[in-house]
C-alpha cells in the first residue's frame, strides 16, 4: 500500500508545474497585453513580459558563449542552456492573471506562439470565444 502512495506522490511531483513564488520577480517585471479583434469576431492577443533588472556584468558576452560552445563541442559535452523554468512559469502566471483581470478570453485560449528568453517572454494566442458587443466596446481600438 505504501508503495502506491509513494508512486503517486512521485508522479504528481513530476507532472506538476514549477512552484511560483510571487515575490521572486516582484517589482522586476514589466508586462503588456495587446488585443486584436478582427472584423469576423476573432479575438487575438499578444502578452509580453520583460525582466527589468539589469544583467550582472559577470554574465558572459555573446562571443564568449559561442567560444565556450565550440570548446564543449570538441570535448563532446552538450551545452546546457540556462534553466528558464521559473521565468517561464512567471510569464505564464502573468498572462493568466492578466486575462483573469481583464476578462478578454472568457472560455480560454489556444496558444499560437511562444518565445521565452532569459530576460523576456512573449505569448500570442487566440481566444476560444468570439467578440461580442461588450468586447468591441472595451477592447477594440
Amino acid at each position: 500500500m505504501s508503495f502506491f502512495i509513494l508512486l503517486s506522490t512521485l508522479l504528481s511531483a513530476c507532472s506538476s508545474q514549477p512552484e511560483i513564488n510571487p515575490q521572486e520577480f516582484a517589482g522586476q517585471v514589466s508586462d503588456s497585453f495587446r488585443t486584436d479583434i478582427k472584423s469576423n469576431g476573432l479575438k487575438l492577443f499578444t502578452y509580453r513580459a520583460i525582466l527589468t533588472i539589469e544583467t550582472p556584468q559577470s554574465e558572459p558576452l555573446p562571443h564568449e558563449v559561442r567560444s565556450n560552445q565550440k570548446k564543449r563541442s570538441r570535448t563532446k559535452q552538450r551545452y546546457q542552456g540556462p534553466d528558464l523554468s521559473g521565468w517561464t512559469a512567471q510569464v505564464e502566471h502573468g498572462l493568466q492573471q492578466t486575462i483573469k483581470m481583464n476578462g478578454y478570453c472568457r472560455d480560454g485560449y489556444i496558444e499560437l506562439y511562444r518565445s521565452i528568453q532569459a530576460d523576456r517572454g512573449t505569448i500570442r494566442g487566440e481566444c476560444n470565444d468570439g467578440a461580442d458587443e461588450a468586447d468591441l466596446a472595451k477592447f477594440d481600438s
